[in-house]
């Protein structure tokens, strides 16, 4: 039971610094829809790349669903569904714990819009 204990805030903390991560991106996202433009853009190029919903590039389509599987995870968790489930938490503290990493590279080194799904896909959508 030991290790149990152990891992309840561990997952909490992944969880938190994944949560602030996608924040602070949802507040700098300028940076990464440049990065998806070309050199020489108009207005309404990057507004259709910011927050035109249909294809799968648009960055804030796929934070909005990461927040909405945030509220899912976190539903369970502070339930207590999968408090306790030592499985589920190890999944949970090595997709959030990778998420957040690679968040903030996401971020610091402008990488391209489309990246986003694939950190997506393991990190958010697999543990929720």
């Amino acid at each position: 039971m030991g290790r149990v204990s152990g891992l309840v805030p561990s997952r909490f903390l992944t969880l938190l610094a994944h949560l602030v991560v996608v924040i602070t991106l949802f507040w700098s996202r300028d940076s990464n829809i440049q990065a998806c433009l070309p050199l020489r853009f108009t207005p309404e190029e990057y507004d259709k790349q910011d927050i035109h919903p249909l294809p799968l590039c648009r960055l804030v389509a796929a934070l909005s669903v990461t927040l909405g599987l945030f509220a899912v995870e976190l539903a369970g968790f502070l339930s207590g569904v999968s408090m306790f489930n030592s499985t589920q938490s190890l999944i949970s503290i090595g997709a959030h714990c990778s998420a957040s990493v690679a968040l903030s590279f996401f971020m610091f080194e402008r990488w391209e819009c489309t990246t986003y799904w694939y950190i997506f896909v393991f990190c958010s959508a697999l543990p929720a």
